[in-house]
C-alpha cells in the first residue's frame, strides 16, 4: 500500500490547490524511483502508464459510460453488489472500473461486468481533464474513502453526477480540520454520500454537507449473496471427511507462527486445518509447509492423493476462500496479529461460524461489534489462541452460540444496496 500512502501523504500535507498538485507531481516521481526496488509499486507505475491508451482503445466519443472507482480489493468487494445491478440497468453503456492499488487491479482486472479495467491516473489537474475527456461518465461511483480533489472538482465543473457509497469518516481527517479546505471542497462534488454509520453522517453535517444517508455497509449484502451461490468444492469435502474443520483465512507470518505451533503441539487428530495464506509466493508456501509436523498437502499437489488422509491443507491459490468458509466449523481471520490490517471477517460470519482474530482490530468496527455480540474472540498471544481454539473445538454449544450470533449480525445489517439503488434509479 506504499503507493497509496504516498498520495494520501500528499493530500494531507499540501492543502492548497497549487501545492496539492505539486505534491502529486512529487509523489509520482517518488513512486517511479521506489518502483525500481519494489515489485508491487512497479506494477502500479507501469499500469498507470497504460491507462490512457487502454481507454482510447475501448471508449469512443459516441459511447455512454459509467465509471466505478475503488482503492483496492476490499473496496471492490463493497461496491460489487451495486456494480452488478447497475450493469443490468445500463446494458448498452460501457463500464470503466478503476483501481489505485495493484492488489485490487491485479486480482480483478478481468471483472466480468466491466468493459475496461484500469489504474486511476495520479490526481493532477492535467490527468483529471484528460481522463474525463475520454470517459465522460454519465454516472460515477466512488467507494468508501477515495477522495481525489482534482478529479472530483473536474467532475463537478462538468456537472457530471457522482456519488460516494459505503463511506466512513473519522474526526481526525483533513475534511474536518481548519486546514482541509481543498479536500473538504472535493466532497461537495458528490451529489449524495451513503455512509456506513451515523457518526460519519454527523461529521459531514458538521461541515454543512447534508445530502447524506446512513445506508450501512454494502459488504453485508455482498456476503449474503454468497449464500445463494453453489459453494460446493469436492476436494474440500474429501479433505474434511466429516471432521471438525478450522479454516485459517488470509494469514500472515505473525498469525501462522502461533497457529502452526498449535497445530503441531495441541491439535487432536480428528480436527482438520485449512490454511489460505495471504501471500502465496512459492518460497513462503514451502517454508510454511516445512514448519508443519502434521501430515500436510498443498492445493497444487492434491491430484492423485487421498486427501482425507491429510490433517492440514494449504491453499497455494486464490479465489476459493469465500467458498471454503462454507466448510468451516471455526474460522481464524488473519492480518490483525501484525499491522497489515484485518481481512474480511464478514465472509466467514455469514456461514454462521465462530471467529478468532488478532489484537490489532480497532480500525475495523464490524470486528468490535462481533466481539461485543459474542461471535468473535480477539487474541494477543499463544495462550489466548490455544484457549480460544480449545473452547470452540471441545464445546459444541459455545461453537454454535458464537456462530449463530455472527449469522444474525449479518442478517440484521444487510440492505444497503437496496437503498443506494433506489436513489440511483429515481
Amino acid at each position: 500500500m506504499l503507493n497509496n500512502e504516498l498520495c494520501i501523504l500528499a493530500q494531507s500535507f499540501f492543502k492548497l490547490n497549487l501545492l496539492y498538485s505539486f505534491g502529486i507531481l512529487i509523489a509520482g516521481l517518488l513512486l517511479k524511483i521506489i518502483a525500481i526496488f519494489n515489485t508491487k509499486i512497479k506494477l502500479g507505475v507501469e499500469g498507470r502508464a497504460d491507462t490512457f491508451s487502454k481507454l482510447k482503445t475501448i471508449i469512443t466519443a459516441n459511447d455512454k459510460t459509467l465509471w466505478f472507482h475503488c482503492a483496492s480489493l476490499g473496496e471492490y468487494e463493497q461496491g460489487l453488489p451495486v456494480f452488478t445491478e447497475l450493469r443490468k440497468d445500463y446494458p448498452t453503456h460501457k463500464i470503466v472500473l478503476s483501481f489505485f492499488s495493484p492488489s485490487g487491479y491485479e486480482i480483478r482486472k478481468n471483472a466480468p461486468f466491466a468493459d475496461v479495467v484500469i489504474y486511476l491516473p495520479l490526481d493532477s489537474r492535467a490527468n483529471a481533464k484528460r481522463f474525463l475527456d475520454l470517459v465522460n461518465p454519465e454516472l460515477t461511483i466512488f467507494v468508501k474513502y477515495e477522495i481525489w480533489p482534482n478529479i472530483l472538482n473536474e467532475l463537478k465543473k462538468r456537472e457530471l453526477k457522482a456519488v460516494l457509497i459505503s463511506a466512513v469518516f473519522r474526526e481526525n481527517q483533513s475534511f474536518f480540520k481548519w486546514y482541509g479546505k481543498h479536500t473538504k471542497e472535493a466532497l461537495f462534488a458528490f451529489e449524495h454520500i451513503f455512509t456506513q454509520n451515523e457518526a460519519s453522517k454527523l461529521l459531514l453535517e458538521s461541515i454543512d454537507y447534508n445530502s447524506v444517508t446512513v445506508s450501512g455497509d454494502t459488504r453485508f449484502d455482498r456476503v449474503t449473496n454468497q449464500l445463494k451461490q453453489d459453494n460446493t468444492l469436492d476436494f474440500i469435502s474429501e479433505f474434511k471427511d466429516d471432521n471438525l474443520c478450522v479454516v485459517i483465512g488470509s494469514s500472515w507470518p505473525e498469525d501462522e507462527k502461533l497457529l502452526v505451533n498449535y497445530i503441531n503441539t495441541q491439535a487432536n487428530k480428528t480436527t482438520k486445518f485449512i490454511i489460505a495464506p495471504h501471500n502465496i509466493k512459492t518460497a513462503q508456501i514451502e517454508s510454511l509447509k516445512r514448519s508443519i509436523s502434521k501430515k500436510c498437502v498443498l492445493f497444487s499437489e492434491k491430484k492423485g492423493k487421498r486427501l482425507n488422509d491429510y490433517e492440514v491443507l494449504i491453499l497455494d491459490t486464490i479465489g476459493l476462500l469465500t467458498k471454503v468458509y462454507s466448510y468451516a466449523d471455526i474460522a481464524y481471520i488473519g492480518g490483525a496479529m501484525g499491522t497489515t490490517g484485518l481481512h474480511n471477517t464478514l465472509e466467514a460470519a455469514v456461514f454462521g461460524v465462530p471467529i478468532i482474530i488478532g489484537k490489532n482490530h480497532f480500525k475495523f468496527p464490524e470486528a468490535q461489534t462481533m466481539i461485543n455480540n459474542i461471535g468473535m474472540i480477539s487474541i494477543s498471544n499463544q495462550e489466548e489462541l490455544t484457549n480460544a481454539l480449545d473452547l470452540f473445538i471441545s464445546n459444541n454449544e459455545q461453537r454454535t452460540r458464537y456462530g449463530e450470533n455472527n449469522f444474525n449480525y449479518i442478517k440484521k445489517n444487510k440492505g444497503a444496496v437496496v437503498q443506494i439503488l433506489h436513489f440511483l434509479r429515481i
